[in-house]
């Protein structure tokens, strides 16, 4: 309860309808409290612009109500689908301390890769080559691909592992790690 109070967030989070307004809503509210404090106007400009096209392209299609349904819906789905594709290459990656590595080694270190296929590459857009984005990143990302033999064996002549593995298997390699990770709070918290 007293958690809730200090929270600035508009619903509570444990309501049926907190999680889905939070994504759409709050993160919203706040990408334009952010710009407007940092004073970005162009970034300003853009962002209502794009908000004016979009309601004046589907209000006159679906109603008021039904441009916010699916714009939420958008969104919350939008928000999901994103915490998998960049959190697949992450979090499974065991880094505890810097240890003074040289920054190519540190960042195989700290991203792998999901393989190569036609719908991983769609579905990800191309961010299951995330060595070669950490390496590369204002490369194009539809040319990943080219670069990843070449980052491979660099890698292989100078001993440093690449990893790259099954879309399922990044999948459950997140869910298997929130878990370690949940389990190290708990052991943290009840064996003070």
């Amino acid at each position: 309860q007293t958690l809730m109070r200090s929270c600035p967030l508009p619903v509570s989070v444990s309501s049926p309808v907190g999680p889905p307004a939070l994504l759409p809503l709050y993160f919203q509210w706040y990408i334009f409290y952010f710009v407007i404090q940092r004073k970005k106007w162009v970034d300003l400009a853009w962002m209502v612009t794009f908000y004016i096209r979009i309601f004046l392209t589907y209000v006159p299609l679906l109603g008021l109500k039904g441009f916010l349904g699916l714009f939420f819906v958008v969104r919350f789905l939008e928000s999901n689908w994103f915490v998998w594709v960049t959190q697949m290459n992450h979090i499974p990656m065991h880094i505890d301390h810097d240890r003074n590595k040289d920054w190519v080694s540190t960042q195989l270190q700290a991203t792998c890769n999901v393989h190569k296929s036609a719908f991983n590459d769609w579905f990800s857009g191309h961010l299951n080559f995330q060595i070669e984005h950490h390496l590369f990143p204002t490369m194009p990302r539809h040319n990943y691909h080219k670069v990843a033999p070449l980052v491979r064996s660099l890698c292989a002549k100078h001993g440093i592992e690449y990893q790259s593995k099954p879309l399922l298997s990044a999948f459950a390699d997140i869910v298997y790690s929130l878990k370690e990770s949940g389990q190290l709070w708990l052991d943290a918290y009840l064996h003070q």
